[in-house]
């Protein structure tokens, strides 16, 4: 039984959510092939060659996929499957790039998506979240390629430097020409990636505007070292913009420290965060929804109480 992980990379790292990935499939029992796909990419295949419990990666470098493309990924992939026919199970990471390809195989392989697995029960049952993480379902499979997507935050992520399996050059689909990459806007960040980042600081519409989204924000998120993230709502207003948006939306995090400023814990916002290790909550509200999930929490003025918490660090 072969277990193929769509790799998730830039051309020359690989994401974190990849490792994720593997471990998630490491609990299928099977052999785990990583596909790195991409141009000039064989860095981030070295990468994923000595990630623990990787049996082999398979090394697609061509011009098409250098902006990977969900068109041509998908082809690549269907392609990579029909070859083996051991491979049993395709998994991705539950990220933007993930969401993006993975439909796009399921289709192609007539199988069923299960998105956003959170365990794996055996290699046909697995449970995955809904109702915004309120319930969770376990679904069984009875395709005969299972196609999952992990939700990242759900897997500790496997020893990125303790393994050695051979890299394999493999053939390249045919460019299918269906779409062209015309731009892209990159937000660069000088603070840890969200998804990533072990500390976050969190804002939302309590803050008022953007200029008070940063200035109270930045100096505590300074001291503790943290990513910056916010609510939909702080997002929608323009007080931050969209890759920092934390939630069923936005991104999925599980970091060892939240700490939510003027966030009153929509359950859409609670979904993408409440797996945190600790959460702490500052609002002016003793009734917000987001003293229910938190740790910690502190009623107040939080202009008066962010401040005073950045000075005590």
């Amino acid at each position: 039984m072969t277990i193929l992980i769509i790799a998730e990379h830039d051309n020359a790292t690989l994401k974190g959510a990849t490792l994720n990935t593997i471990a998630a499939a490491l609990k299928l029992g099977g052999d785990v092939h990583v596909l790195v796909a991409g141009t000039g990419c064989a860095a981030a295949a070295q990468a994923a060659a000595a990630c623990s419990g990787v049996a082999k990666v398979l090394l697609a470098d061509a011009a098409h996929y250098g902006d990977h493309l969900a068109e041509n990924l998908a082809a690549l992939v269907v392609d990579r499957v029909r070859a083996d026919p051991g491979c049993s199970h395709v998994l991705a990471p539950a990220t933007p790039f993930g969401k993006n390809v993975l439909p796009r195989v399921a289709a192609l392989l007539d199988s069923s998506q299960i998105s956003d697995v959170i365990a794996v029960e055996s290699v046909d049952t697995f449970q995955r979240p809904f109702y915004a993480g309120n319930a969770i379902a376990q679904v069984q499979s009875k395709d005969k390629i299972k196609v999952l997507s992990i939700r990242t935050t759900a897997f500790d992520p496997v020893d990125a430097g303790s393994g050695a399996a051979p890299v394999e050059a493999v053939a390249a689909s045919a460019d299918l020409g269906l779409t062209k990459l015309v731009g892209r806007e990159v937000v660069k960040l000088e603070r840890p990636e969200l998804t990533a980042a072990s500390v976050i600081v969190s804002g939302g519409r309590g803050l008022g505007a953007a200029e008070k989204f940063h200035a109270v924000l930045e100096p505590l998120a300074d001291k503790l070292g943290a990513a910056l993230g916010a609510s939909r709502a702080a997002v929608d207003a323009g007080y931050a913009p969209n890759d920092y948006q934390v939630g069923q939306t936005g991104k999925i995090v599980a970091p060892q420290l939240y700490v939510a400023i003027g966030i009153s814990g929509a359950i859409q916002h609670l979904a993408g965060m409440k797996d945190s290790k600790v959460i702490v909550a500052i609002n002016k509200d003793p009734d917000a929804p987001i003293f229910q999930v938190a740790d910690y929490g502190l009623v107040g003025d939080l202009f008066v109480l962010v401040p005073e918490l950045a000075a005590a660090l």
